[in-house]
Protein backbone atom coordinates (compact mmCIF):
# COMPACT_ATOMS: atom_id res chain seq x y z
CA UNK A 1 0.00 0.00 0.00
CA UNK A 2 1.33 3.48 -1.19
CA UNK A 3 -2.36 5.40 0.15
CA UNK A 4 -4.85 4.57 1.60
CA UNK A 5 -7.28 3.81 4.82
CA UNK A 6 -7.04 1.42 7.87
CA UNK A 7 -10.04 0.69 9.85
CA UNK A 8 -12.13 -2.06 11.64
CA UNK A 9 -15.28 -2.71 8.83
CA UNK A 10 -15.01 -0.42 6.21
CA UNK A 11 -17.10 -2.65 3.55
CA UNK A 12 -19.21 0.85 3.38
CA UNK A 13 -16.42 3.28 2.37
CA UNK A 14 -16.49 5.76 0.40
CA UNK A 15 -12.63 6.96 0.84
CA UNK A 16 -11.16 5.22 -2.58
CA UNK A 17 -13.61 6.61 -4.92
CA UNK A 18 -13.29 10.26 -3.39
CA UNK A 19 -8.94 9.73 -2.97
CA UNK A 20 -8.49 8.38 -6.85
CA UNK A 21 -11.37 11.45 -7.81
CA UNK A 22 -8.86 13.87 -6.49
CA UNK A 23 -5.80 12.45 -7.48
CA UNK A 24 -3.71 10.18 -9.84
CA UNK A 25 -2.68 7.53 -7.40
CA UNK A 26 -4.25 4.14 -6.14
CA UNK A 27 -6.16 4.61 -2.94
CA UNK A 28 -6.07 0.99 -1.00
CA UNK A 29 -8.80 -0.20 1.13
CA UNK A 30 -7.66 -2.21 4.43
CA UNK A 31 -9.57 -3.37 7.00
CA UNK A 32 -6.71 -4.23 10.53
CA UNK A 33 -7.94 -6.10 13.55
CA UNK A 34 -6.88 -3.97 16.58
CA UNK A 35 -3.83 -6.29 17.01
CA UNK A 36 -2.66 -5.68 13.93
CA UNK A 37 -3.14 -1.97 13.68
CA UNK A 38 0.65 -1.66 15.95
CA UNK A 39 2.06 -4.22 13.19
CA UNK A 40 1.25 -2.25 10.21
CA UNK A 41 2.62 1.22 11.30
CA UNK A 42 5.76 -0.22 12.99
CA UNK A 43 6.57 -1.76 9.08
CA UNK A 44 6.27 1.66 7.38
CA UNK A 45 5.03 0.20 4.19
CA UNK A 46 3.21 3.05 3.17
CA UNK A 47 3.54 7.34 1.84
CA UNK A 48 0.55 8.20 3.73
CA UNK A 49 -2.63 6.98 4.81
CA UNK A 50 -5.83 8.15 6.38
CA UNK A 51 -7.52 6.46 9.89
CA UNK A 52 -10.84 5.88 10.69
CA UNK A 53 -12.57 4.34 13.60
CA UNK A 54 -11.75 2.54 16.20
CA UNK A 55 -8.34 3.54 15.78
CA UNK A 56 -7.81 7.27 15.57
CA UNK A 57 -6.85 7.40 18.95
CA UNK A 58 -4.95 3.94 19.06
CA UNK A 59 -2.40 5.12 16.15
CA UNK A 60 -1.41 7.62 18.15
CA UNK A 61 1.69 6.34 20.71
CA UNK A 62 3.20 4.55 17.63
CA UNK A 63 4.00 7.78 15.81
CA UNK A 64 6.65 10.29 16.00
CA UNK A 65 5.30 12.95 15.83
CA UNK A 66 1.54 14.67 15.80
CA UNK A 67 0.32 18.24 14.55
CA UNK A 68 -0.83 20.95 16.79
CA UNK A 69 -4.55 20.39 15.57
CA UNK A 70 -4.04 16.61 16.16
CA UNK A 71 -2.47 17.27 20.12
CA UNK A 72 -5.74 19.66 20.34
CA UNK A 73 -8.33 17.33 19.22
CA UNK A 74 -6.57 14.30 20.76
CA UNK A 75 -7.02 12.06 17.45
CA UNK A 76 -5.42 11.43 14.26
CA UNK A 77 -6.97 10.74 10.90
CA UNK A 78 -4.24 10.98 8.71
CA UNK A 79 -0.50 9.80 8.51
CA UNK A 80 2.51 11.02 6.18
CA UNK A 81 5.66 9.26 6.12
CA UNK A 82 8.20 11.88 6.19
CA UNK A 83 12.20 10.89 5.57
CA UNK A 84 11.10 7.12 7.30
CA UNK A 85 8.81 9.25 10.01
CA UNK A 86 5.46 9.35 10.88
CA UNK A 87 3.33 12.45 11.44
CA UNK A 88 0.16 12.60 12.57
CA UNK A 89 -2.48 15.34 11.70
CA UNK A 90 -6.11 15.62 11.48
CA UNK A 91 -8.11 16.98 8.69
CA UNK A 92 -11.32 16.19 10.13
CA UNK A 93 -11.89 19.40 12.10
CA UNK A 94 -10.98 21.28 8.48
CA UNK A 95 -13.64 18.64 7.10
CA UNK A 96 -16.33 19.57 9.52
CA UNK A 97 -15.81 23.08 9.91
CA UNK A 98 -15.54 23.57 6.35
CA UNK A 99 -19.16 21.24 6.19
CA UNK A 100 -20.77 22.98 9.18
CA UNK A 101 -19.99 26.73 7.27
CA UNK A 102 -21.08 24.96 3.70
CA UNK A 103 -24.56 24.31 4.88
CA UNK A 104 -25.09 27.79 6.35
CA UNK A 105 -25.38 26.68 9.84
CA UNK A 106 -24.71 29.52 12.21
CA UNK A 107 -23.01 28.67 15.76
CA UNK A 108 -21.54 31.63 17.07
CA UNK A 109 -23.33 32.42 20.36
CA UNK A 110 -25.80 28.77 20.74
CA UNK A 111 -25.72 25.77 22.67
CA UNK A 112 -24.99 22.33 20.88
CA UNK A 113 -24.93 18.73 22.56
CA UNK A 114 -22.43 16.65 20.84
CA UNK A 115 -23.85 12.94 20.80
CA UNK A 116 -21.17 10.80 21.15
CA UNK A 117 -17.69 10.24 22.36
CA UNK A 118 -14.87 8.95 20.12
CA UNK A 119 -12.30 10.49 18.01
CA UNK A 120 -14.98 12.47 16.32
CA UNK A 121 -16.90 13.72 19.14
CA UNK A 122 -13.70 15.62 20.30
CA UNK A 123 -13.06 17.16 16.95
CA UNK A 124 -16.73 18.21 16.67
CA UNK A 125 -15.89 19.78 20.34
CA UNK A 126 -13.31 21.61 18.95
CA UNK A 127 -14.83 22.85 15.51
CA UNK A 128 -17.80 23.81 17.65
CA UNK A 129 -15.45 25.89 20.21
CA UNK A 130 -13.41 27.43 17.11
CA UNK A 131 -17.00 28.76 15.65
CA UNK A 132 -18.10 30.35 18.65
CA UNK A 133 -20.64 28.76 20.60
CA UNK A 134 -21.50 29.68 23.58
CA UNK A 135 -21.85 26.14 25.33
CA UNK A 136 -21.06 22.71 24.81
CA UNK A 137 -22.56 19.46 26.44
CA UNK A 138 -21.49 15.94 25.38
CA UNK A 139 -24.08 13.10 25.65
CA UNK A 140 -23.18 9.32 26.04
CA UNK A 141 -24.85 6.55 27.39
CA UNK A 142 -23.24 6.59 30.46
CA UNK A 143 -22.86 9.86 32.56
CA UNK A 144 -19.39 11.06 33.66
CA UNK A 145 -17.46 14.35 35.00
CA UNK A 146 -17.97 15.59 31.13
CA UNK A 147 -21.24 13.80 29.82
CA UNK A 148 -24.88 13.42 30.25
CA UNK A 149 -26.75 11.36 29.36
CA UNK A 150 -29.42 10.96 26.73
CA UNK A 151 -32.36 11.27 29.16
CA UNK A 152 -30.60 14.14 30.83
CA UNK A 153 -29.99 15.57 27.30
CA UNK A 154 -33.71 15.63 26.55
CA UNK A 155 -34.76 16.60 30.82
CA UNK A 156 -32.17 19.47 31.13
CA UNK A 157 -30.79 20.57 27.77
CA UNK A 158 -34.21 21.40 26.19
CA UNK A 159 -32.70 24.42 24.69
CA UNK A 160 -30.10 23.46 22.52
CA UNK A 161 -29.76 24.92 19.61
CA UNK A 162 -26.75 22.74 17.84
CA UNK A 163 -26.69 18.83 17.93
CA UNK A 164 -23.70 17.00 16.19
CA UNK A 165 -24.21 12.96 15.77
CA UNK A 166 -20.80 11.43 16.03
CA UNK A 167 -22.12 7.97 16.74
CA UNK A 168 -22.35 5.33 14.20
CA UNK A 169 -26.43 5.17 15.26
CA UNK A 170 -28.07 5.23 11.61
CA UNK A 171 -25.15 4.22 9.60
CA UNK A 172 -25.65 1.43 6.68
CA UNK A 173 -26.98 -1.21 7.58
CA UNK A 174 -28.74 -0.58 9.85
CA UNK A 175 -29.92 2.71 8.47
CA UNK A 176 -33.38 3.46 10.40
CA UNK A 177 -31.39 4.51 13.34
CA UNK A 178 -31.42 7.56 15.10
CA UNK A 179 -29.62 8.37 17.96
CA UNK A 180 -31.92 11.12 19.73
CA UNK A 181 -35.70 12.19 18.70
CA UNK A 182 -35.21 16.44 17.91
CA UNK A 183 -38.98 17.05 18.75
CA UNK A 184 -37.33 17.30 22.21
CA UNK A 185 -35.71 20.51 21.15
CA UNK A 186 -38.21 22.95 19.94
CA UNK A 187 -35.18 26.13 19.94
CA UNK A 188 -33.04 23.92 17.01
CA UNK A 189 -31.19 25.96 14.34
CA UNK A 190 -28.86 23.32 13.07
CA UNK A 191 -28.25 19.61 12.74
CA UNK A 192 -24.92 18.29 11.57
CA UNK A 193 -24.20 14.29 11.39
CA UNK A 194 -20.92 12.67 10.89
CA UNK A 195 -22.32 9.58 9.08
CA UNK A 196 -22.02 9.77 5.58
CA UNK A 197 -23.45 6.36 4.13
CA UNK A 198 -26.70 6.73 4.21
CA UNK A 199 -26.64 10.10 2.26
CA UNK A 200 -29.44 11.56 4.78
CA UNK A 201 -29.72 9.51 8.21
CA UNK A 202 -33.16 9.15 9.86
CA UNK A 203 -31.75 12.27 11.71
CA UNK A 204 -31.04 14.30 9.47
CA UNK A 205 -34.39 13.97 7.40
CA UNK A 206 -36.31 14.55 10.62
CA UNK A 207 -34.53 18.06 10.87
CA UNK A 208 -35.69 18.40 7.34
CA UNK A 209 -38.68 17.68 7.58
CA UNK A 210 -39.40 20.38 10.43
CA UNK A 211 -37.53 23.20 8.03
CA UNK A 212 -34.13 22.94 10.12
CA UNK A 213 -30.77 23.31 7.99
CA UNK A 214 -29.37 20.10 8.22
CA UNK A 215 -26.24 18.25 6.58
CA UNK A 216 -25.13 14.79 6.40
CA UNK A 217 -20.99 13.94 6.82
CA UNK A 218 -20.54 12.99 2.73
CA UNK A 219 -19.57 16.16 2.52
CA UNK A 220 -16.70 16.37 5.78
CA UNK A 221 -15.56 12.89 4.12
CA UNK A 222 -14.81 14.75 0.53
CA UNK A 223 -13.19 18.03 2.29
CA UNK A 224 -11.06 15.92 5.13
CA UNK A 225 -10.02 13.72 2.49
CA UNK A 226 -9.20 16.77 -0.24
CA UNK A 227 -6.95 18.21 3.01
CA UNK A 228 -5.59 14.80 3.59
CA UNK A 229 -4.54 14.23 -0.25
CA UNK A 230 -3.05 17.42 -0.09
CA UNK A 231 -0.59 16.90 2.55
CA UNK A 232 0.12 13.53 1.10
CA UNK A 233 1.14 15.27 -2.25
CA UNK A 234 2.34 18.50 -0.61
CA UNK A 235 0.62 20.31 -2.89
CA UNK A 236 -2.88 22.35 -3.05
CA UNK A 237 -6.21 21.88 -4.80
CA UNK A 238 -8.04 25.36 -5.92
CA UNK A 239 -12.00 25.43 -4.88
CA UNK A 240 -12.92 24.56 -8.47
CA UNK A 241 -11.10 21.09 -8.25
CA UNK A 242 -12.98 20.02 -5.15
CA UNK A 243 -16.52 21.34 -6.09
CA UNK A 244 -15.98 19.48 -9.42
CA UNK A 245 -15.50 16.14 -7.30
CA UNK A 246 -17.75 16.94 -4.31
CA UNK A 247 -20.27 17.48 -7.36
CA UNK A 248 -18.98 13.99 -9.00
CA UNK A 249 -19.25 12.33 -5.92
CA UNK A 250 -22.38 13.44 -4.87
CA UNK A 251 -23.92 12.17 -8.49
CA UNK A 252 -22.84 9.17 -8.40
CA UNK A 253 -24.09 8.22 -4.96
CA UNK A 254 -27.38 9.77 -5.57
CA UNK A 255 -30.24 7.49 -6.59
CA UNK A 256 -32.68 8.24 -9.09
CA UNK A 257 -35.99 7.42 -7.79
CA UNK A 258 -39.23 7.72 -9.93
CA UNK A 259 -42.77 7.60 -8.91
CA UNK A 260 -46.27 8.19 -10.66
CA UNK A 261 -49.04 6.91 -12.17
CA UNK A 262 -49.25 3.58 -13.50
CA UNK A 263 -48.46 3.01 -16.98
CA UNK A 264 -46.63 6.85 -16.79
CA UNK A 265 -43.23 5.37 -18.20
CA UNK A 266 -41.47 4.71 -14.95
CA UNK A 267 -40.00 1.53 -15.59
CA UNK A 268 -39.32 2.51 -19.46
CA UNK A 269 -37.50 5.84 -18.60
CA UNK A 270 -35.60 4.25 -15.76
CA UNK A 271 -33.74 1.51 -17.56
CA UNK A 272 -33.25 3.95 -20.52
CA UNK A 273 -31.26 5.99 -17.58
CA UNK A 274 -29.47 3.22 -16.33
CA UNK A 275 -28.41 2.14 -19.71
CA UNK A 276 -26.92 5.69 -20.17
CA UNK A 277 -25.63 6.40 -17.07
CA UNK A 278 -23.81 3.05 -16.19
CA UNK A 279 -26.15 2.46 -13.17
CA UNK A 280 -27.70 -0.46 -12.38
CA UNK A 281 -31.70 -0.56 -12.23
CA UNK A 282 -34.11 -2.03 -9.54
CA UNK A 283 -37.83 -2.50 -10.37
CA UNK A 284 -40.05 -2.19 -6.99
CA UNK A 285 -42.45 -4.42 -8.38
CA UNK A 286 -40.03 -6.87 -10.06
CA UNK A 287 -38.15 -6.78 -6.57
CA UNK A 288 -41.29 -7.72 -4.76
CA UNK A 289 -41.92 -10.84 -7.28
CA UNK A 290 -37.95 -11.93 -6.35
CA UNK A 291 -38.89 -12.18 -2.48
CA UNK A 292 -42.29 -13.89 -2.90
CA UNK A 293 -42.41 -15.73 -5.77
CA UNK A 294 -45.84 -13.83 -6.96
CA UNK A 295 -47.06 -10.93 -8.91
CA UNK A 296 -48.26 -7.85 -6.96
CA UNK A 297 -51.41 -8.36 -8.55
CA UNK A 298 -51.50 -11.90 -7.40
CA UNK A 299 -50.17 -11.04 -3.63
CA UNK A 300 -53.45 -8.32 -3.48
CA UNK A 301 -55.95 -10.67 -4.90
CA UNK A 302 -54.91 -13.82 -3.06
CA UNK A 303 -54.08 -11.42 0.92
CA UNK A 304 -55.08 -8.27 0.27
CA UNK A 305 -53.72 -4.78 -0.23
CA UNK A 306 -52.79 -4.54 3.33
CA UNK A 307 -50.65 -7.09 2.91
CA UNK A 308 -49.06 -6.42 -0.51
CA UNK A 309 -48.25 -2.34 1.15
CA UNK A 310 -46.22 -4.61 4.16
CA UNK A 311 -44.41 -6.06 1.56
CA UNK A 312 -43.49 -3.27 -0.70
CA UNK A 313 -42.29 -1.83 2.32
CA UNK A 314 -40.29 -4.15 3.32
CA UNK A 315 -38.51 -4.14 -1.00
CA UNK A 316 -38.25 -0.33 -0.07
CA UNK A 317 -36.45 -0.76 3.03
CA UNK A 318 -33.75 -2.67 1.30
CA UNK A 319 -33.86 -1.31 -1.87
CA UNK A 320 -33.13 2.37 -0.09
CA UNK A 321 -30.09 1.05 1.44
CA UNK A 322 -28.22 0.99 -2.21
CA UNK A 323 -26.52 3.91 -3.54
CA UNK A 324 -26.09 5.27 -6.96
CA UNK A 325 -28.69 3.19 -8.76
CA UNK A 326 -32.33 4.09 -10.43
CA UNK A 327 -35.37 2.79 -8.63
CA UNK A 328 -38.73 2.26 -10.47
CA UNK A 329 -41.56 2.12 -8.28
CA UNK A 330 -45.15 0.78 -8.12
CA UNK A 331 -47.63 3.43 -8.54
CA UNK A 332 -49.41 3.11 -4.90
CA UNK A 333 -45.78 3.77 -3.49
CA UNK A 334 -46.75 6.48 -1.74
CA UNK A 335 -49.79 5.79 0.09
CA UNK A 336 -47.13 4.79 2.98
CA UNK A 337 -45.90 7.74 3.41
CA UNK A 338 -42.96 5.50 5.55
CA UNK A 339 -41.50 4.35 2.13
CA UNK A 340 -40.81 8.26 1.14
CA UNK A 341 -38.07 8.96 4.17
CA UNK A 342 -36.61 5.31 3.10
CA UNK A 343 -36.43 6.47 -0.56
CA UNK A 344 -34.70 9.85 0.52
CA UNK A 345 -32.46 8.34 2.69
CA UNK A 346 -30.05 8.20 -0.55
CA UNK A 347 -31.68 9.28 -3.26
CA UNK A 348 -33.84 12.03 -4.86
CA UNK A 349 -37.77 11.20 -5.95
CA UNK A 350 -38.74 12.63 -9.05
CA UNK A 351 -42.49 12.28 -10.08
CA UNK A 352 -42.80 11.35 -13.70
CA UNK A 353 -45.96 13.60 -14.30
CA UNK A 354 -47.70 12.21 -17.56
CA UNK A 355 -51.43 13.88 -18.92
CA UNK A 356 -53.57 11.30 -18.06
CA UNK A 357 -55.19 11.23 -21.51
CA UNK A 358 -52.28 9.25 -22.44
CA UNK A 359 -51.73 6.66 -19.58
CA UNK A 360 -52.76 3.18 -20.62
CA UNK A 361 -56.22 1.56 -19.92
CA UNK A 362 -55.85 -1.93 -17.63
CA UNK A 363 -58.95 -3.68 -18.07
CA UNK A 364 -57.22 -6.01 -14.99
CA UNK A 365 -56.63 -3.51 -12.67
CA UNK A 366 -59.93 -1.67 -11.30
CA UNK A 367 -58.02 1.62 -10.48
CA UNK A 368 -56.82 1.94 -14.53
CA UNK A 369 -59.99 -0.13 -16.08
CA UNK A 370 -61.05 2.72 -17.65
CA UNK A 371 -60.43 6.10 -18.54
CA UNK A 372 -62.70 7.29 -15.69
CA UNK A 373 -60.85 5.21 -13.32
CA UNK A 374 -57.53 6.91 -14.60
CA UNK A 375 -58.65 10.38 -14.11
CA UNK A 376 -60.04 9.67 -10.62
CA UNK A 377 -57.09 7.61 -9.72
CA UNK A 378 -55.01 10.35 -10.50
CA UNK A 379 -57.24 12.94 -8.71
CA UNK A 380 -56.17 11.62 -5.38
CA UNK A 381 -52.44 10.31 -6.24
CA UNK A 382 -51.48 13.65 -7.63
CA UNK A 383 -50.98 15.88 -4.55
CA UNK A 384 -49.36 12.88 -3.11
CA UNK A 385 -46.56 12.28 -5.84
CA UNK A 386 -46.14 16.05 -5.55
CA UNK A 387 -45.97 16.11 -1.69
CA UNK A 388 -42.83 13.26 -1.89
CA UNK A 389 -41.37 14.00 -4.78
CA UNK A 390 -38.36 16.87 -5.02
CA UNK A 391 -38.79 17.77 -8.51
CA UNK A 392 -41.35 16.69 -11.08
CA UNK A 393 -41.13 16.26 -14.35
CA UNK A 394 -43.64 16.92 -16.83
CA UNK A 395 -43.12 13.71 -20.12
CA UNK A 396 -45.36 12.90 -22.42
CA UNK A 397 -45.64 9.82 -24.31
CA UNK A 398 -45.88 11.59 -27.67
CA UNK A 399 -42.11 12.47 -27.15
CA UNK A 400 -39.23 10.17 -27.87
CA UNK A 401 -37.65 8.23 -25.06
CA UNK A 402 -34.50 9.63 -25.11
CA UNK A 403 -35.70 12.86 -25.22
CA UNK A 404 -38.20 11.94 -21.61
CA UNK A 405 -35.20 10.26 -19.97
CA UNK A 406 -32.58 13.14 -20.37
CA UNK A 407 -35.18 15.79 -19.13
CA UNK A 408 -35.15 13.70 -15.75
CA UNK A 409 -31.16 13.78 -15.93
CA UNK A 410 -31.17 17.78 -16.63
CA UNK A 411 -33.40 18.33 -13.62
CA UNK A 412 -31.42 14.91 -11.36
CA UNK A 413 -28.28 17.22 -12.38
CA UNK A 414 -29.70 20.16 -11.36
CA UNK A 415 -30.78 19.08 -7.60
CA UNK A 416 -27.10 17.84 -7.23
CA UNK A 417 -25.50 20.64 -4.62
Amino acid sequence: MKYGLIGEKLSHSFSKEIHESLADYTYEIRELTPDEVAPFLEAREFEGINVTIPYKEKVIPHLDSISDAAKKIGAVNTIKKIDGKLIGDNTDFYGMREMILRAGIEVGGKKALILGTGGTSKTAKAVLADLGAKELITVSRKASENTVTYENAIALHSDAEIIVNTTPLGMYPKTEGMPIDIAHFPNLSGVIDAVYNPLRTRLILEAQKRGIPATGGLMMLILQAAKASEIFLGCKYGEKEVSDVIKKIFTAKENIVLIGMPGSGKSTIGKLIAEMTGRAFIDTDTAIKEMTGKHPSEIIRESGEGTFRDIETQAVREVSKKSGIVIATGGGIVKRSENIPLLRQNGKILYLDCPTDELPVTPDRPLSSSRGAIEELHRTRHPLYTAAADATVAISHKNELTNNANEVLKIFSEMIL
